[in-house]
C-alpha cells in the first residue's frame, strides 16, 4: 500500500489506535503558555466545565472511530501538502466502504478489490483462502494470511464483514436510499466582492438496487450565488446512474464518473499515489471506473465508461466531454486551468467551464495468476489551445496546445515473497514515465519497500497521477524505501527517507534543486485501553538565495518535527485522546508549539455521541505553522492551518433521531490573539442532516 491507512477496529479483536499528526509546534514554556490562555479566553473554561460534568454512563460508538480514521487520513495527505480535494476523495470511498462493508467471505475479486488500500497479491490470497480453507470466522485468521500482518488486518476490520452475501431476491434487489445535506458558515467567511451568501452548501443523493446505482452531488461554496441572479442551481452538479455485475459486464457507468488505470501514470482521476515513507507496503495497480461523489470541480470524467471481462482478460472503454474552468488569453486561447473551483467573484465567474475537455481511450489488461500485465491508450482534445508559456523559463515544458496522446504499458507480479510492479508512459513526442518499485516480506515480521519514479521534461498528463513522495505529476525522479519491523508484541518500528531531484525550474527556485524527507515512527499498543505514537519527521527543501551576486545559488531550508499521540480509556466507555506536536525551521530559528485533548463520549439511554476538543497553540511564523485536523461532519473535513498564538476548540453532537434519520451540529471557535481585535475570534457552525430510506 503505498499509502498508510490508519483505521480503528469496531470490535474487541484489536487494540484501538490513531496515527500521529505530521504537523507540529513549540513554546519555551509550556505550563505559562496554557495558563495564559485560560486567563485569556473564556470560551476555554466552557470546555473545562463540559469535561467535569460528563457523566461515565456510556458506550464508544463506531462512529467515533470511523471519523478518527478519516483523520488519519486528512493528517497524512496534508502533511506531504496534497491537493484537498484528495482529502476528500478518500472520505468518500472510506464511508462508502463504511456504510456498505465488503464480505470478504464472497470470495468474489470484484467485491473484495473494493477494499482499496489492499495490493493484486492481497486479494488473490483473500480469495484463494476462502476457496480452499472455507469462511473466514474470526478477524483473527486474517494476520496469519501470506502478505498479511497485524496492521493490515486492523486496518481491514472497521470496512468488512464475515457475514454471507443475502440470498432472497426481495433483500437483494431492495431500494436504499441515503440522502444527505450539510450547510457551514464560518464568520470570517465576509468578502464584499462576494456575489452571493457566505454559506456553503453540499447535498449527496444515492440509491441503489442490486447491481443497480445512481445519484447526484450538489454544492455551493462560500460566496456563490444559488437562486439569485444568474445562477439558480448550485455552482457544481454532478449526478450519475451506474450498473454492475460479476459476468461479461462488470460495470457501466453513465453521467460523471472517475477511471484509473494502472499506476495512473496515463489516467488517473481518482485516488492519488501519494507515497508514505512510513506504509508497509503500497497501492494497487488495480484499474477501476466508478463513480463520482466528490467535489472537485474539474477532475472528473464526464460521459460513460464501462469494464468488460472474459476469462482472464478484461477491457475498459471510456468517453467524457466535460467543461472545465480556464484562464483565457488572446488570441483564441488558454493562459491557465483554474483548478480551485470558487466562483464567487465576478472574475472567477468568467473562467468557469470555459472550455471543452474530450477525453477517450481504451485499457486492456491480462490476469494469470500472480501475475498481471495491461496496456492503456489515451487521447485528449480540448476545445481551445494552451497558450505556449516559452517567454517563462519556468514553465517551458508544461503542456501547450489542444491535443495529447498517451501510450502505456504496466505490470505487477509476485515472486516468491517478492513483489514487483511497475509502468512506462510515453506522449507522441516520445518523452516518458517510469515507475518501478517492490515490495520484499523477508519474514513475517519485516517489509520493505522501494521505489522508482522518472517523470522526464516534456511529459504531461493533464488527467494523470503517478504515485511519488508527492501527488504532483511535475517533472523529476524520486527515490524512495521505507520499512515496518513488528520488533516486539505490539511494538510497532516504521520509518523511510525519500529524495527527490527537480531537473528544471520550479516555483521559488530558478536551477535545479532537491528535496529530502526522512521519518521514524514508533507505535505501542499493549492493550485496547491504551495506545501510545512517536513520531520525528525532518523535512529539506531548496529555494533560491537572494545574495549580493545576479545569479542566485541553492539555499536549504530545513524542518524537524516531532509528534507524540497518546489514547487511554478511562472506562469501556470513556476515551481520552491527548498530542503534543513540536516543530522547528533551523534557518528562521522559528519553533512552535501545540497541545491538543479530545474525548469521545455518546450517551448510553439516548443515541448521542459527542466529541469534544480543547487545543492550544503557539507558532513562530508561517513556516512553522501548525495543521490541527478535527473530526467533523460525515463526507466533509476540516483542516484549519494555525499560526500564531492562541487555541482552537469545538464540540460537535451526533443524534440519531430514528435507525432512518440522524442529525450532526458542529460549533468551533478560533481564538488568535496576535490578530487585530476584530479578528481575535472566528466561529464556526456546521449542521448536517442525513437521511436512510
Amino acid at each position: 500500500m503505498s499509502f498508510y491507512l490508519r483505521m480503528e477496529s469496531e470490535d474487541m479483536y484489536f487494540n484501538s489506535y490513531k496515527k500521529s499528526d505530521s504537523l507540529n509546534l513549540s513554546v519555551p514554556s509550556v505550563q505559562y503558555f496554557v495558563s495564559s490562555v485560560f486567563k485569556k479566553n473564556i470560551s476555554n473554561k466552557f470546555f473545562l466545565l463540559l469535561l467535569v460534568i460528563i457523566k461515565i454512563n456510556i458506550i464508544f460508538c463506531q462512529e467515533v472511530k470511523i471519523s478518527e480514521s478519516v483523520i488519519s487520513i486528512a493528517e497524512e495527505l496534508a502533511a506531504d501538502e496534497a491537493d484537498p480535494e484528495v482529502v476528500g476523495m478518500y472520505i468518500d470511498k472510506l464511508y462508502d466502504l463504511y456504510e456498505n462493508p465488503v464480505r470478504i467471505n464472497s470470495a468474489n475479486n470484484d467485491e473484495i478489490s473494493r477494499i482499496f488500500f489492499l495490493s493484486d497479491f492481497q486479494v488473490k490470497v483473500l480469495i484463494d483462502y476462502v476457496n480452499t480453507t472455507g469462511k473466514i470466522v474470526s478477524v483473527y485468521e486474517l494476520p496469519n494470511l501470506p502478505g498479511f500482518d497485524r496492521e493490515t488486518a486492523e486496518m481491514m476490520s472497521l470496512f468488512i464483514t464475515l457475514e454471507d452475501e443475502p440470498e432472497e431476491e426481495a433483500i437483494r434487489y431492495r431500494w436504499r436510499n441515503t440522502l444527505i445535506t450539510n450547510l457551514t458558515y464560518k464568520t470570517s467567511d465576509n468578502d464584499s466582492t462576494w456575489q452571493g451568501s457566505p454559506v456553503r452548501l453540499l447535498s449527496k443523493y444515492k440509491f441503489t438496487a442490486g447491481g443497480f446505482s445512481g445519484g447526484f452531488t450538489a454544492e455551493k461554496d462560500p460566496g456563490e450565488e444559488l437562486l439569485t441572479g444568474n445562477s439558480q442551481l448550485p455552482d457544481m452538479l454532478s449526478a450519475h446512474l451506474a450498473y454492475k455485475d460479476n459476468g461479461f459486464v462488470r460495470r457501466i457507468v453513465i453521467g460523471d464518473y472517475s477511471a484509473r488505470f494502472g499506476q495512473g501514470t496515463n489516467i488517473n482521476t481518482g485516488i492519488r499515489n501519494s507515497l508514505s515513507l512510513h506504509s508497509p507496503g503500497y497501492m494497487s495497480a488495480r484499474s477501476e471506473i466508478r463513480p463520482y461523489t466528490s467535489t472537485d470541480e474539474n477532475s472528473f470524467f464526464r460521459g460513460a465508461g464501462a469494464e468488460f471481462a472474459s476469462g482472464n482478460i478484461s477491457l475498459s472503454m471510456f468517453y467524457s466531454a466535460n467543461k472545465i474552468d480556464a484562464t483565457a488569453d488572446e488570441p483564441q486561447s488558454v493562459k491557465s486551468f483554474y483548478t480551485s473551483g470558487l466562483h464567487n467573484t465576478s472574475s472567477s465567474v468568467k473562467k468557469k467551464d470555459l472550455i471543452t475537455d474530450i477525453n477517450y481511450g481504451i485499457n486492456l489488461s491480462y490476469n494469470y495468476k500472480n501475475f498481471r500485465a495491461g496496456a492503456i491508450w489515451s487521447q485528449e482534445q480540448l476545445s481551445l489551445p494552451v497558450k505556449s508559456a516559452k517567454e517563462d523559463p519556468e514553465k517551458l515544458y508544461n503542456f501547450s496546445g489542444a491535443e495529447n496522446s498517451l501510450y502505456s504499458v504496466y505490470y505487477n507480479t509476485m515472486i516468491s515473497r517478492v513483489l514487483l510492479y511497475g509502468e512506462l508512459s510515453v506522449n507522441e513526442s516520445l518523452n516518458r514515465a517510469m515507475i518501478q518499485g517492490l515490495t520484499l516480506r523477508p519474514s513475517d515480521r519485516l517489509s520493505i519497500n522501494l521505489f522508482y519514479r522518472n517523470y522526464e521534461e516534456g511529459y504531461n498528463s493533464l488527467h494523470g497521477n503517478g504515485p511519488g513522495i508527492t501527488s504532483t505529476s511535475a517533472s523529476g525522479k524520486t527515490l524512495l524505501g521505507n520499512f515496518t519491523f513488528e520488533a516486539a508484541k505490539f511494538l510497532f518500528i516504521s520509518g523511510g527517507c525519500g529524495i527527490r531531484e527537480y531537473p528544471w525550474l520550479r516555483y521559488r527556485v530558478s536551477s535545479p534543486s532537491y528535496d529530502i524527507k526522512k521519518e521514524i515512527r514508533i507505535r505501542y499498543s499493549p492493550s485496547d485501553k491504551f495506545h501510545m505514537e512517536n513520531s520525528y519527521n525532518y523535512h529539506l527543501s531548496t529555494t533560491d538565495d537572494e545574495g549580493k551576486n545576479s545569479v542566485p545559488g541553492l539555499k536549504e531550508l530545513t524542518l524537524r518535527s516531532i509528534t507524540s499521540v497518546f489514547r487511554y480509556t478511562i472506562t469501556e466507555n470513556l476515551t481520552f485522546g491527548t498530542r503534543f506536536y513540536y516543530k522547528s525551521a533551523a534557518e528562521t530559528s522559528s519553533k512552535s508549539f501545540a497541545m491538543v485533548q479530545d474525548i469521545y463520549y455518546a450517551i448510553r439511554k439516548v443515541p448521542v455521541t459527542l466529541w469534544l476538543r480543547f487545543g492550544v497553540f503557539n507558532t513562530g511564523d508561517w513556516d512553522s505553522r501548525i495543521y490541527i485536523y478535527e473530526n467533523d461532519l460525515l463526507y466533509s473535513y476540516s483542516i484549519p492551518a494555525l499560526y500564531g498564538s492562541g487555541s482552537r476548540n469545538y464540540m460537535m453532537i451526533s443524534w440519531k433521531i430514528h435507525e432512518k434519520a440522524e442529525i450532526r451540529f458542529k460549533y468551533g471557535i478560533s481564538s488568535n490573539y496576535d490578530k487585530p481585535a476584530g479578528d481575535k475570534i472566528n466561529e464556526e457552525f456546521r449542521l448536517q442532516i442525513r437521511l436512510f430510506i
